[in-house]
Formats: C-alpha cells, structure tokens, sequence
C-alpha cells in the first residue's frame, strides 16, 4: 500500500486474538493423531527414527502455525485521513488490497454473535464498508469491537465531507477546517 500525497495512517486494526488462538488450538489438535500412531508404532522403530519422526512431526505443525500467524499479522485495516483500506491476504504470495474514500463509503454494517460479545474476549466480528459505487465493498472478518471500528470510522468520515476540508488529526481527533 503506497500513501497519496498529504496521506497519514491514523489507526491500524489486526484480527482479534481469539479466532487465531483458536486457529493454533485446532491446528495443535490435528497434530495428536501423529503422535499417537508414532506412540503406536514405537516399539518396532529405534531409538534415532523416533526422535527424527517427532522432529518431522513438530516441524510441519510448526510452520503451519507460523503460516497461520503470518497470515494473521499481515491482514488488516487501515484508516488514513483520506481513505479506508484493507489488506487481505490469501495466501503469502497472494494479497487483495480493497479501498474506500472516506468521502465515498455510503453504508457500514457490523456484525457480532451472541451475548458474550459484550465481553472484551468475544468482542469481534464482521465490518463491512460499502461505497456509492456498488462494485466496492470492504469485508474485514475478524474484527476486533465492530462497533468501535464503525464509531471510529463514522467521525472520521463527517470530518471528510464534501463541504469541508478533510484534516484528522493523528491522534485520531477529526480537525474540521471550513
């Protein structure tokens, strides 16, 4: 993502933690057949082939758990003081960037399950920004207080409006110059 002229990063959000220690949970899960089927068969490999079959076994579980943190770390939302982007990423040879003006999101939805989103643990959920132009439409999966995302984002874009010009403060404070 390259800056336009006069464009600052005003906040970053990542994915919340929860899904992703999940992610670790159930990736750590499908790895205890391996060891239990190694434990099996141990008393018919030596003494090296156990200890390199655990190795093998570590190893794999653990670069998909770096995979999975990388992909975790590298997604995210960006607000500037001129525009909204996301950063998606595949796979770590794929990356979708989606961008609203702030001047041109019409419509932002948020979405949370359940009660215990009131909790900080389980607040997260889906935001998604929409623009005049039907064809844009950001999803960011995942996100951390929907609803403090959308607050953020609405006093930004009323300090964005047409009538005005656009100066956020960096601290994240709207700066209205008429």
């Amino acid at each position: 993502m390259k800056l336009q002229s006069n464009e600052q990063i005003i906040k970053t959000f990542h994915h919340h933690p929860l899904p992703f220690f999940i992610q670790i949970i159930k990736t750590i899960g499908a790895s205890l057949p391996f060891f239990f089927l190694l434990y099996l068969f141990t008393p018919s490999l030596s003494y090296n082939s156990i200890i390199i079959a655990n190795l093998i076994i570590i190893g794999i579980f653990g670069i998909i758990i770096l995979y999975l943190g990388l992909i975790y770390w590298l997604d995210k939302l960006i607000i500037t003081n001129k525009r909204a982007v996301h950063v998606d990423w595949i796979v770590l040879s794929k990356r979708i960037e989606g961008e609203a003006l702030l001047n041109d999101i019409q419509d932002i939805q948020t979405q949370e399950k359940g009660l215990l989103s009131a909790l900080y643990i389980f607040d997260y959920g889906s935001i998604q920004i929409k623009t005049a132009s039907s064809k844009t439409t950001i999803t960011f999966t995942e996100a951390p207080d929907p609803e403090g995302i959308k607050a953020f984002l609405a006093k930004n874009i009323e300090a964005c409006k047409p009538t005005a010009t656009c100066d956020i403060d960096i601290a994240g404070t709207p700066a209205l110059e008429s």
